[in-house]
């Protein structure tokens, strides 16, 4: 059960060094013309907001542990009361069975998961179309 006394705080747009972290996954899933339009859309993006339990299950990813270090240490960012950076996905498609893409942020995702499905995640999405 989430604690009704921790508040998760945001910056208002993703880190910089998120986009080259998103562009080193993206490089294994699409051509460097592609990946570079996708990064490009998703400066661009507007921030939008979406829950922890919605993400990972429009992505089709299993949530990770706390006992994973990266979560373990955003669980503690939140417990501190530092702030956390947006995450960065790219639209999936369900008509073709294409899960979204957590491009940066799945490690944030997870730890907001467990301090709170509910929570409002501010998200930057990139489509393909």
């Amino acid at each position: 059960m989430a604690d009704p006394e921790i508040t998760v705080k945001w910056k208002k747009e993703p880190d910089e060094h998120d986009y080259p972290a998103a562009a080193d996954y993206l490089d294994m899933l699409a051509e460097p013309n592609i990946v570079d339009k996708v990064i490009q859309k998703l400066r661009d993006a507007p921030v939008v907001h979406k829950k922890a339990k919605d993400l990972l299950r429009a992505s089709q990813l299993e949530i990770l542990p706390t006992y994973n270090p990266f979560v373990r240490h955003d669980l503690a960012k939140i417990t501190a009361g530092l702030a956390l950076s947006p995450i960065l996905v790219v639209r999936g498609d369900f008509r073709k069975a294409v899960p979204m893409q957590i491009v940066d942020g799945y490690h944030r995702v997870c730890a907001i998961y467990y301090t709170d499905e509910n929570i409002a995640i501010p998200v930057k999405i990139a489509s393909l179309a």
